[in-house]
């Protein structure tokens, strides 16, 4: 891994917080990622399961976790399987965790061989009465693929029918959501890393450039700073590709009075960072791009002042379309009778605006956490309202990333990455 360890304390505090949810007599099972392949015998990056990563810190493939806070011995309260190296492992791929690693990553005392799990696993089934299984249900999910989270549910559900079966995603949802002081620190590094790529990449746009130069310019300065790279696939949509929501071939060429459009984020730790600007390939934006632009940022900082303790979810979004709604009118997009003959179901602003203003951030780029209940201290939330007009060629998103506070205004760990125009501006033409 590249990044620095994060203290076992933290994993520690998740599992206590994740047990405290549970039934009595009941065990959880987390699964490691499969390593996932592309076709002869080349495979994809591995990258862990953010589940298990939340519970105990293993960034390594083949891993498994179970907590069992009534085991009758003690030292099943909490067990953790790990890979055992070999000489040819350590040859080929380099060695994996040893116990006494694997102890300090997590701060589980009972490691064990992956290869003495079913044993393990079979005896403590005899003492428990429910399993609770770590199925996705994120409400964004869309996986085709059988996960090693599934064969698992499927061989368990075959092996032991007579179990009470719980789900763990609630439990997650909940808790996940809610982020401990170290979370938020590596949240705040990747931010501090996305902000050095773009003001790089301010000083290297200009006509003539094509989309995935600047693509790479992000990646050169995310890696140098012991990132990964992208925390999600870069969007680097110029002119008219901004009005592609999920524009991602990045391979057009930069055009002199376009705007460019940059959905880009640095990973840390396994953590994500997510940021939106949009900059004029010119160096200098033109009178209506800066009424948009203007009009962006003020429903940005709007929207954000609302991001307190005990908003809701579905009434935050609401009432970002109304002041959505009122930057419309004063750009002359909308006029009084599109209002008034809105489909409440799709209101008037949606035609410009069409996507969500905030999601959870952590862990993954849409991360878990509580939807329909009221925000609390500490969630993290991206902002990133936009505006899109393919008629006149270009599209706007603004976005940051900010931390709930007890009291007062959240506070924005992108606070330090440029946004105001004439900022922008003065930049890319120093």
């Amino acid at each position: 891994m590249k990044y620095d360890p994060i203290p076992s304390d933290l994993y520690v505090r998740n599992r206590r917080k994740f047990t405290a949810h549970m039934a009595p007599k009941s065990l959880a099972v987390f699964n490691s990622n499969d390593i996932y392949p592309i076709s002869a015998d080349s495979t994809m990056p591995f990258r862990q399961h953010s589940d298990i990563l939340y519970l105990s810190g293993v960034d390594q493939e083949e891993s498994i976790l179970l907590l069992f806070p009534d085991a009758l011995d003690p030292k099943h309260k909490e067990v953790l399987f790990v890979r055992e190296t070999n000489e040819h492992i350590a040859i080929w791929e380099g060695a994996k965790l040893t116990k006494e690693q694997a102890y300090a990553v997590s701060g589980i005392r009972t490691v064990y061989w992956l290869t003495d799990f079913d044993k393990v696993f079979f005896d403590l089934m005899t003492e428990a009465e429910t399993i609770y299984f770590n199925t996705n249900e994120h409400y964004r999910q869309a996986v085709e693929t059988e996960t090693r989270e599934a064969r698992f549910i499927k061989t368990c559900k075959e092996k032991f029918p007579a179990h009470r079966v719980a789900k763990s995603n609630p439990i997650l949802q909940e808790i996940r959501g809610v982020k401990e002081a170290e979370e938020i620190e590596q949240i705040r590094t990747a931010c501090s890393i996305t902000e050095k790529g773009f003001r790089r990449v301010l000083g290297f746009v200009k006509p003539g450039v094509w989309e995935y130069e600047i693509e790479a310019e992000f990646l050169h300065e995310f890696v140098r700073n012991r990132s990964r790279g992208f925390a999600y696939t870069p969007i680097i949509a110029s002119g008219n590709n901004a009005n592609v929501l999920h524009y991602v071939e990045n391979n057009q060429q930069c055009q002199a009075g376009h705007l460019i459009l940059m959905d880009v984020g640095a990973e840390y730790a396994n953590f994500s960072s997510d940021m939106t600007r949009t900059i004029p390939v010119s160096g200098q934006f033109t009178k209506r791009q800066r009424e948009v632009y203007d009009a962006v940022l003020r429903v940005k900082d709007a929207a954000t002042q609302m991001l307190v303790p005990g908003t809701l979810w579905a009434e935050y979004h609401k009432e970002v379309g109304k002041i959505m709604t009122s930057e419309l009118l004063g750009l002359g997009l909308l006029d009084k009778a599109d209002v008034q003959q809105e489909n409440p179901d799709w209101p008037a602003y949606k035609k410009y605006f069409m996507h969500g203003t905030s999601h959870h951030l952590g862990l993954d780029t849409h991360d878990y956490g509580a939807l329909k209940t009221p925000m609390k201290p500490n969630m993290v939330f991206t902002v990133e309202p936009g505006i899109y007009i393919p008629a006149e060629g270009f599209g706007i998103r603004l976005e940051d990333d900010v931390v709930i506070q007890e009291t007062g205004a959240p506070v924005n760990l992108m606070a330090g990455i440029p946004i105001l125009a004439e900022e922008i501006e003065a930049l890319m033409n120093a």
